[in-house]
């Protein structure tokens, strides 16, 4: 009887292990989803010119946009995250600049005098604390 007292008290630890694992799995992915979500609601790309905002675009749709001020460029916008994709400039800098998603982050051509900036989202991680 000792026996099967020991194998129960075994089998009830193990399960209520299963059960705190699953639940911590599902705060987890909880949290995973709303943080993800949270990084495209309301962000959006705004284009400015000569200082002037001139258009927005919202990261949660994907699309592609023409822009014709001062030259040309692509703007593309996909899974949240804004590129340009062309560009008539000579040193085409703007298309080698990695795609932004981020609050405060720019995608610039100087020879179009032309900014790309995320607003609104989620803000970029600190590099560093010192």
């Amino acid at each position: 009887m000792n026996n099967n007292h020991i194998t129960n008290k075994k089998t009830h630890k193990t399960r209520n292990d299963l059960i705190l694992l699953a639940a911590l799995l599902a705060i987890a992915a909880t949290v995973f989803a709303a943080v993800g979500l949270a990084k495209v609601d309301g962000a959006s790309v705004a284009v400015i010119v000569d200082g002037k905002t001139v258009a927005s675009y919202p990261l949660g749709a994907d699309r592609e946009v023409s822009l014709e001020y001062n030259g040309h460029n692509t703007l593309s916008i996909k899974g949240g995250t804004a590129h340009v994709t062309d560009a008539d400039c000579p040193d085409k800098l703007c298309v080698k600049q990695r795609g932004i998603s981020k609050e405060g982050e720019t995608i610039v051509c100087l020879p179009h005098k032309t900014v790309i900036m995320v607003k609104g989202g989620e803000r970029p991680e600190v590099d560093s604390a010192l």
